[in-house]
């Protein structure tokens, strides 16, 4: 894909730390447009350039008007890459021209592919579209309705719940890792950058990492909690492969709620994805779809 010029007026430089608030405007921006609401935080465009993996200026580009940032892009880590065009800004070949940049920049890096994530139907699905982007798998969000909760799931003999303390937080990022990667493709995540983006992440606070532990006080099972106004998202929660069919998992997601409602929390949320097939049971929890995603990418 050749490089689309930016129009008159507009210029582009890499980002740096500092940024992040100007990222932030211009990604809620265009999330108010396309899905009605602000679901992004300052937190995580901090928690997430703050990993040491992750070097700002070469992974970034801002295209500015003066001195607003009016659009974004980065190279994320693997074949992910982000990007935001504020909607003043849309359909004047700015989103076209950071596709193309992303590509040359992943291309530059070795990569097969590169793909990012965009609400189904939206002006950015519709152009990566265009743009001869295929869907490699569907995401959804779904929320717990307020004055809903999951029935609470007792845990076998021997097994506890609670929050994770500092000698519990290596084993919890094993878990976590070993988890996801049965069926997402990338590297390992270090513990460094699962530190940065859960621990070191702006206004942590010890119960967002809650942990299950066996008669042993082995960490099992892990579910990562973050709180936005009345909102508690379940990022991540995991449960080690051996342990699974003891209903581990449904008691992680129902204490995490539950501990979410305890620190304000009038809604629950969450995400999942087409690779892992768990849409159907948080549906059979009462869990309700809000908002459908698509990761598109393009072989390179």
């Amino acid at each position: 894909m050749r490089s689309v010029k930016l129009p008159p007026g507009l210029m582009q430089r890499p980002l740096a730390p500092g940024d992040e608030s100007a990222v932030t405007a211009v990604i809620a921006a265009g999330q108010l447009a396309d899905l009605g609401e602000v679901v992004v935080e300052e937190a995580d465009v901090v928690s997430d350039w703050q990993r040491p993996s992750f070097d700002v200026g070469a992974s970034t580009i801002g295209i500015l008007d003066g001195d607003r940032l009016v659009a974004y892009a980065e190279l994320s880590g693997g074949d992910r890459g982000d990007a935001a065009v504020h909607p003043d800004y849309r359909g004047r070949g700015i989103g076209s021209h950071l596709a193309a940049w992303m590509q040359e920049q992943a291309r530059g890096r070795g990569l097969k592919a590169i793909g990012m994530p965009v609400p189904k139907g939206s002006p950015g699905d519709r152009l990566l579209e265009g743009l001869g982007y295929r869907v490699r798998w569907t995401s959804w969000v779904l929320a717990l309705p307020e004055g809903r909760s999951i029935e609470d799931r007792s845990l076998p003999p021997g097994y506890a719940i609670h929050t994770a303390t500092d000698s519990d937080h290596r084993a919890a990022w094993s878990v976590i890792e070993d988890a996801f990667l049965e069926w997402a493709v990338r590297d390992r995540q270090s513990f460094e950058d699962f530190s940065a983006q859960v621990m070191q992440r702006p206004g942590f606070e010890p119960w967002n990492l809650r942990v299950v532990t066996d008669q042993s006080g082995e960490v099992v099972g892990a579910a990562l909690i973050l709180l936005a106004d009345e909102v508690g998202f379940v990022e991540r929660v995991a449960v080690r492969k051996d342990q699974r069919g003891l209903g581990l998992g449904q008691a992680l997601l129902a204490d995490a709620f539950a501990q979410a409602r305890v620190h304000g929390a009038s809604r629950s949320e969450l995400s999942t994805d087409s690779r892992t097939g768990a849409l159907g049971l948080y549906e059979s929890v009462g869990m309700e779809v809000t908002s459908v995603w698509v990761n598109r990418a393009i072989d390179l």
